[in-house]
């Protein structure tokens, strides 16, 4: 792939690069806006510019004198001074600032880093402590040139995913998962060092020194944004990710079940919490309630979640044998049909069935009693629920 790619930014970043250049100081887009862009441009899709911009400034004195150079643009706000970040919201994007950083371990997780900013530091080597090479990647705005240290835009060609200096990136365990979300949303290839890597940090279980919120996330991205979240799900397995997420170790032919399923989910008219729900109840479909609560909980502690998990676990032994009126009104009474319909398509249930159920509406309902002479009474709603049940046992006989 060649590197003269030419970046379309916001036009008015402008403004703020011509004032910088005032100053020497040499601003260099960076991050998931460039990984984006050149996969975009790769596969002839239409550019849509995402909202967040990481932009590295070099030769500024101090993180200070960059916020008294951008005041003019907006409020900022420096996070955390040792970071050298700067917080920029213009209309509608939100613009990070940083210094070029070295980083440091210091103790477990994925927070426990020493980061040291410089003034002088030379891009190829500001951009080692990145994770993979497609994330290596700099657009420099005044030659109009991508930087390219770690050969990023030839495993953007050849669709693999590598890692840029194996010594930093065992430090984070993060990384393993965005490992997972990477390989899927972009369908690459880990390289095999990779995976030997991931692998090890697996076995050494890192993966229990990640905060749940920050495992969350990146299943959300994986989620949301890939067609194909099998090939993460498929890569967490193989490099021994199972380990920690030991609830997904479950029989072949349900694991194979599971990815086709939830690379079957129609996403075209779901908000987000929607789809993010439906995908774990496809992910823990066939996981018993005791395993089926330990997954979630190293995900959040949100227990909506798992009462929603639980409704669908319910549906699922309904419809293996509709005949039985066991859990018929328990299950179908409270349904979410949003969630539960394109569950179901996601399973290739026949449309018959659910059919059926779109149609469960009270025959009876308040007004009907009314209309036969009864009076408003607490025990109305007593009587309605009894009157529903009846019908949804009527419905499958």
């Amino acid at each position: 792939m060649k590197n003269n790619i030419i970046i379309d930014y916001p036009n008015i970043l402008n403004k703020i690069f011509d004032k910088l250049y005032k100053y020497d100081i040499k601003p260099i887009i960076v991050g998931g806006y460039i990984r984006d862009y050149i996969f975009n441009s790769a596969s002839n899709k239409k550019q849509v510019l995402t909202k967040d911009i990481d932009i590295e400034l070099y030769n500024a004195t101090s993180i200070e004198n960059i916020q008294q150079i951008l005041i003019e643009f907006g409020n900022s706000n420096i996070i955390g001074k040792n970071f050298g970040v700067i917080k920029l919201k213009i209309d509608d994007l939100d613009i990070d600032f940083s210094m070029p950083r070295t980083e440091n371990k210091i103790s477990s997780g994925h927070t426990g880093f020493s980061v040291q900013t410089y003034s002088n530091l030379n891009f190829k080597t500001a951009s080692l402590r990145r994770d993979f090479t497609i994330n290596s990647i700099g657009y420099d705005i005044f030659s109009k040139k991508l930087l390219d240290p770690y050969n990023g835009l030839e495993d953007i060609s050849n669709k693999i995913l590598k890692i840029v200096n194996e010594k930093t990136f065992i430090e984070d365990p993060l990384r393993v998962l965005r490992a997972m979300q990477f390989c899927a949303r972009f369908n690459l290839t880990a390289d095999k060092q990779l995976i030997d890597i991931c692998s090890k940090m697996c076995q050494k279980n890192l993966l229990n020194e990640l905060p749940r919120e920050r495992i969350f996330e990146e299943f959300k991205k994986l989620f949301l944004k890939a067609k194909r979240p099998s090939i993460g799900l498929n890569f967490l397995k193989e490099v021994d990710a199972f380990i920690y997420f030991n609830e997904l170790n479950i029989s072949k032919k349900d694991w194979n079940d599971t990815l086709k399923y939830i690379d079957n989910l129609d996403k075209t008219n779901l908000d987000n919490n929607t789809n993010i729900i439906i995908m774990l109840a496809l992910l823990c479909y066939k996981m018993q309630r005791i395993n089926r609560e330990s997954f979630i909980n190293k995900l959040t502690n949100k227990k909506n979640i798992l009462n929603i998990l639980e409704t669908f676990y319910h549906v699922d032994i309904f419809l293996e044998n509709p005949r039985k009126n066991l859990l018929k009104y328990n299950v179908l009474k409270d349904i979410n049909l949003n969630m539960l319909l394109p569950y179901l398509r996601a399973k290739n249930i026949s449309e018959l069935t659910i059919n059926k159920i779109k149609k469960i509406k009270p025959i009876i309902q308040g007004h009907n009693l009314l209309d036969i002479g009864m009076k408003e009474s607490k025990e109305f709603g007593s009587i309605l629920q009894l009157i529903y049940e009846v019908q949804i046992k009527k419905l499958f006989i």
